[in-house]
């Protein structure tokens, strides 16, 4: 048999999204199988009705067939050779009759009985297992906002150890409710092909015993094929009592830990910390403004992936990126007389995000943690020896908000190297290259952006409060500018992704962040896009949203160094843009689109208007590319084959979602 999928008890506590996510899976299967069962016990039912009635009408049979004899027939004679073979049928009918109470009454043993009993206990106590789970899930998510709440200036002992054994409490009820769930869910596993297997059994069983007595042959053909189902349901019994025994000897173990499992900040005094983290997962509780005064503090479960801080709702299949942590500065702060608080700033000096961590070892690790992460010691081939050095104390690994600036000059010695090789380069040029390398062009672990605007992000946004502002910076002039413009020409395209790049020499850094945006979509199962009207101007490439028509993002037509479309799929395009950051360093990225229309219309339409910003510094150059092209009545550029003529109208029920 093959192996039987279980949820691990070990995670139990921690109770991550993953688990979690698993734990979604199991219940699906639960339900799915909860329906079939109900299918099948129908169906079973009316084969047992149907047998019932056999036997009612075999009685009914044997009676009419001796009832002949006592019918007065005018012409009855030569009728007791007639009479006497019907009474030979009626003993025959009469031992048929036998055998089919037999067989109604084996199938109701055997075929109904077990799945009734499946359903009524295993999946009934499932069900109600699911429900005490999430009783004890949600009472342990009230203790834990009540612990949260907790005083830091006027503590009280007496509150505090209440509110502690309450949590601990709470805790140690989920993970008993947990474990048992769990457990019921993993034996389900094995059940459910039992429940399966076994009434089937029983009726084939019955069905031989029923021929046996009149056909030898017949039982003997089914009794090899019974053989190997009837020792697969022994095997896979004696697997379930073994599995049985085993969860019950780890579930025994596991609920004998230490109560410091269960109660949070059990070391205040002299906790262990590791400051040499390069990499840290955990709940925290996010402040978020919903007013001008007014907080909210939701308990997420964050973690850090490379130079991210990421954040995964409850159930979510995936993380968002919240936090950029690169040259980023950590502090603790006081906050709302909340214990345990802690800020992320950004290297520009504006105030990031504010966390709460539920123990003073948490709260100092996560400091060091996105301390070393900031320093980007993870990019260096020995990260934990890198650490060790750097950090000395928990009070040294909070960095201060007014060295912000020498910090960010210090990390990045690299930008004065690359600046002197430019320099070099307009003096000997570089000899022509073979094929760049992979790595060359795009940096091994570089993250994606899938999204326009992140969830997290957009998240933050809403509970802000108050006028929220264009986080592209766009303003009314874009439209005095779209009418100035000699080309305007729309296109339908969905966003794919967006990454960073290292070069834009050639267009092969473009097939090669095509190849990883689409590689991570596949690995990641993100399917779901985000469909935009891209519009191509003489200034900008501007993304507007088909449904508001407001502009989601703005690329300067001249900040744009590389664009080209898939060899094979057509359909894709990208461009590499060239980006000025707040410091005055230049970053550039690949963005990734995939179009209603071939790309190289596109890609024509870019061309185009690099051309004419070229042939508007020339008179006389302007006026030669006017006559070479097709304009429209308001004296515009037109491209052929355009994209209006070949693809019709917008549809405007067509929703902003759409599939990839």
């Amino acid at each position: 048999m093959p192996a039987v999928d279980k949820l691990l008890l070990e995670e139990a506590l921690q109770d991550s999204p993953q688990t979690r996510s698993l734990l979604s899976v199991f219940e699906e299967d639960a339900g799915t199988l909860t329906e079939y069962t109900n299918q099948l016990l129908q169906a079973m039912q009316r084969v047992y009705g149907a047998q019932n009635e056999m036997c009612l009408a075999t009685q009914q049979l044997s009676k009419q067939l001796l009832a002949y004899e006592k019918q007065n027939f005018a012409l009855g004679k030569g009728d007791e050779e007639v009479i006497s073979t019907l009474h030979y049928f009626s003993k025959v009918v009469d031992e048929l009759n036998i055998l089919h109470s037999e067989l109604a009454k084996q199938l109701a043993d055997t075929m109904v009985l077990p799945i009734i009993q499946f359903r009524e206990k295993d999946l009934t106590e499932v069900s109600t297992l699911k429900d005490l789970f999430g009783l004890a899930s949600n009472e342990h998510d009230l203790s834990m906002a009540k612990y949260s709440r907790l005083p830091k200036r006027r503590e009280n002992e007496k509150l505090k150890t209440e509110v502690v054994k309450e949590v601990a409490n709470a805790r140690r009820k989920q993970h008993l409710s947990s474990l048992q769930y769990y457990c019921a869910l993993n034996a389900l596993q094995y059940r459910k092909r039992i429940a399966m297997m076994e009434p089937m059994l029983g009726y084939t069983q019955g069905q031989i015993n029923f021929f046996k007595k009149g056909a030898e042959m017949f039982s003997k053909r089914m009794d090899s094929f019974l053989s190997p189902v009837s020792n697969m349901v022994q095997s896979i019994q004696g697997e379930l009592d073994a599995e049985a025994d085993a969860m019950r000897v780890s579930q025994q173990d596991l609920l004998s830990v230490n109560e410091s499992v269960y109660t949070p900040d059990s070391d205040v005094t002299s906790p262990t910390i590791n400051r040499n983290l390069i990499q840290k997962a955990g709940y925290l509780n996010l402040r978020n403004k919903t007013g001008l005064v007014t907080t909210t503090w939701d308990r997420l479960y964050f973690f850090t992936q490379g130079g991210n801080l990421m954040c995964q709702p409850r159930g979510a299949v995936a993380g968002g990126l919240i936090q950029d942590l690169d040259n980023c500065s950590v502090m603790a702060v006081d906050c709302e007389d909340r214990r345990y608080c802690f800020q992320i700033t950004t290297p520009t000096g504006k105030s990031g995000i504010t966390l709460q961590a539920e123990s003073k070892k948490e709260y100092e690790e996560w400091i060091c943690a996105i301390n070393n992460i900031s320093r980007q010691i993870y990019l260096t081939d020995n990260p934990e020896a890198v650490a060790i050095k750097l950090n000395q104390t928990a009070l040294q690994a909070v960095t201060p908000i007014t060295s912000f600036g020498k910090k960010h000059e210090s990390l990045r010695p690299s930008q004065n190297v690359k600046n002197m090789e430019m320099e070099s380069d307009k003096i000997i040029p570089k000899e022509l290259s073979t094929k760049p390398n992979c790595t060359e062009l795009i940096a091994p672990g570089t993250p994606i952006q899938f999204d326009m605007v992140l969830p997290a992000t957009e998240f933050l946004d809403q509970n802000r409060g108050g006028r929220r502002t264009n986080p592209f910076g766009e303003s009314e002039d874009n439209k005095n500018d779209e009418e100035d413009s000699l080309l305007q020409q729309m296109f339908v395209v969905r966003f794919l992704g967006s990454m960073a790049v290292q070069s834009d020499d050639t267009n092969e850094v473009i097939y090669e962040a095509m190849r990883q945006v689409l590689a991570a979509r596949a690995i990641h199962n993100i399917f779901r896009t985000t469909e935009s009207h891209l519009m191509v101007t003489t200034k900008s490439l501007r993304l507007i949203d088909p449904q508001t028509q407001v502009t989601r993002t703005t690329f300067e037509l001249a900040s744009v160094t590389q664009f080209a479309a898939h060899q094979d799929n057509k359909r894709l395009i990208g461009f590499v843009v060239h980006v000025t950051e707040s410091l005055g360093e230049e970053s550039m990225s690949a963005n990734i689109f995939e179009s209603n229309t071939e790309g190289e219309k596109i890609c024509y339409a870019i061309s185009l208007g690099k051309e004419i910003i070229e042939a508007q510094k020339d008179p006389e150059a302007l006026a030669q590319l006017m006559m070479s092209m097709p304009l429209t009545n308001d004296g515009k550029f037109k491209l052929l084959n355009d994209q209006s003529e070949e693809d019709g109208a917008i549809p405007e029920e067509r929703g902003e979602e759409s599939e990839a």
